[in-house]
């Protein structure tokens, strides 16, 4: 702001302080503007317009609208010589495929749209048990001590019945018996089997043979899931009483194997891009697979989380520049929010939104 009139009688310190000159505007600079509904009276607005209309708005809204290019320069890349896409690693916490964002996430599995998958044993173990029983809508107020009394177990505003994991049970453990007895009869020949945790989730996947699963696509799409923590729910449970039932053997998996294979894809790509959408160690295993080759030219974190604590959730794209983790000139975005309200909105925007597109590795 600029102004050559005085007002009389006004201190001129203060004026000069409440009229500071204005340095010129950088060149290039995007005003912000948010979206006219006046402009579709006569139809309904598309979600690509929609996000479009994101992108200038300000605050979480432009860094929605940046996901959406981002994802879309992850979708659309060519290697200009081979004609290779994107490699494109999708890591999601458990509560997210607890949650009805397990959809979108089977979505982009059934349709090839992503190279490889990071989750947690939550992550695994409830897609299948959403084929064997539902999950429940509740409250996020509902008492802890009242559930239990009623066999009832709360994520978030989410209700599982107990009755589900002994469900989860009666189908995983036959399916355990058999990879051991695979296992122990593989000994006796020149290829012995080493089960790794992304072997045993592609079993299960073959398995359950359900179109609503993940793992099922996963399977059918030969996309890798792999889930280093496999042990840290409900499978690590059935894991650990398969034990006891099948002791003086027992089931090995080797995690070695899974982290030279992840790696190896991220080394072998000639283009990495993250889409993580929470934090913890689906977010590192994939950043660090992408140190493997000097980083990931492109980024997508959605969570809630802060990074005043030091957390690596909380860590914004710039903290996983400075490990080589995504390339100094890499393109990235962190979206402060909650994925179940905004990824859709971004898969609607981008891997959905082109009709008949199929993705591919």
């Amino acid at each position: 702001m600029t102004s050559t009139n005085q007002e009389p009688g006004a201190p001129e310190g203060a004026t000069e302080a409440v009229l500071k000159p204005s340095a010129p505007v950088p060149e290039g600079s995007r005003e912000v503007r948010g979206i006219d509904f006046n402009d579709y009276a006569q139809r309904s607005i598309t979600v690509e317009e929609l996000m479009g209309g994101y992108a200038n708005m300000g605050f979480q809204a432009t860094a929605v609208g940046e996901a959406v290019r981002i994802v879309n320069d992850m979708r659309t890349w060519r290697h200009a010589e081979t004609g290779e896409k994107t490699t494109i690693f999708l890591g999601y916490t458990s509560n997210l495929i607890s949650s009805g964002l397990r959809e979108t996430l089977r979505y982009l599995v059934e349709h090839k749209h992503v190279s490889a998958i990071v989750t947690t044993a939550g992550g695994v173990e409830e897609d299948f048990i959403k084929c064997l029983a539902p999950t429940y809508l509740g409250s996020f107020a509902t008492p802890g001590a009242g559930l239990r009394a009623k066999g009832m177990n709360r994520i978030g505003n989410l209700v599982v019945p107990n009755s589900n994991y002994c469900a989860f049970e009666d189908w995983v453990v036959p399916i355990l018996d058999k990879m051991l007895e695979e296992q122990e009869a593989s000994k006796k020949t020149d290829e012995p089997l080493y089960w790794t945790p992304s072997k045993v989730i592609r079993r299960l996947g073959k398995e359950i043979n359900d179109e609503r699963s993940v793992y099922y696509w996963a399977w059918k799409n030969d996309i890798p899931v792999f889930c280093p923590a496999l042990t840290d729910g409900s499978l690590g449970d059935m894991l650990f009483f398969h034990t006891f039932r099948s002791s003086p053997e027992q089931l090995r998996i080797d995690i070695v194997e899974d982290i030279r294979k992840i790696n190896s894809l991220a080394m072998k790509a000639k283009r990495a891009g993250m889409l993580i959408l929470g934090g913890g160690l689906v977010k590192h295993h994939i950043a660090n697979a992408c140190l493997m080759r000097n980083g990931a030219e492109s980024a997508v974190y959605i969570n809630t989380a802060q990074e005043f604590d030091g957390s690596d959730a909380g860590a914004r794209p710039d903290e996983a520049v400075s490990w080589g983790k995504i390339k100094v000139d890499g393109d990235s975005v962190k979206v402060y929010a909650e994925a179940t309200v905004v990824f859709p909105l971004i898969v609607a925007a981008t891997f959905a939104g082109v009709k008949g597109e199929k993705g591919g590795k």
